[in-house]
């Protein structure tokens, strides 16, 4: 006796969206990943400075903005080749930026690193310049993970060929937020620069 109810077969293979969830997920989850790595590298390779009489930019500081400058270039590259319909260059700047992204959280991890002193007393925490720069360069350094995770992102969906010359929204939007940053790591810049010129104690 059939009761008219049908049930739908389970599928075998996972729909275009969870294949696209399973690819975001291990991007995100390797950009990471290989940033962490990299800030331990570098930490261990170069170390710190012992002793800092006077605040100093840490030289990590100024090839994490070549990379900024880079994602941002990719990603104006990526938004002109998609209104074009250049997929494949599209998804080439895409991954370029992504890259940049990465290599700029490895090195911004170092960077952070670098500015804590190796050396100071509990009461000596909210003294000097340090402990305001640090907090600056950190808040953008979380800012520009959310960047790169929004990329990462995008760049999976560019994958599924989800974007063309007339839906490219979220691509314009994710690169209108990483210029954003990049004026915010200007802003932290010329906090770094006026602490240096004027000798301001660690």
């Amino acid at each position: 006796m059939s009761t008219g109810l049908q049930f739908p077969a389970p599928q075998r293979h996972a729909s275009g969206q969870s294949q696209t969830a399973v690819r975001f997920f291990l991007l995100a989850c390797g950009a990471f990943g290989f940033a962490t790595l990299l800030a331990v590298g570098l930490a261990t390779l170069f170390g710190r400075p012992a002793l800092r009489p006077r605040f100093l930019v840490p030289p990590s500081f100024v090839i994490a903005t070549l990379l900024l400058i880079a994602g941002s270039i990719a990603l104006s590259k990526a938004v002109a080749a998609v209104r074009r319909e250049k997929q494949r260059a599209f998804r080439q700047w895409l991954l370029v930026a992504l890259c940049a992204g990465t290599l700029f959280m490895g090195v911004q991890g170092y960077g952070l690193y670098w500015l804590l002193p190796a050396h100071r007393a509990a009461g000596d925490a909210s003294l000097g310049a340090t402990s305001f720069v640090l907090m600056l360069a950190a808040l953008h350094a979380l800012h520009l993970s959310v960047a790169v995770l929004f990329l990462a992102f995008i760049t999976t969906r560019a994958q599924a060929n989800r974007y063309d010359h007339e839906y490219f929204w979220g691509v314009n939007v994710c690169a209108w937020f990483w210029h954003a940053l990049g004026i915010a790591w200007l802003f932290v810049l010329l906090v770094l620069a006026i602490a240096t010129t004027h000798g301001v104690t660690v």
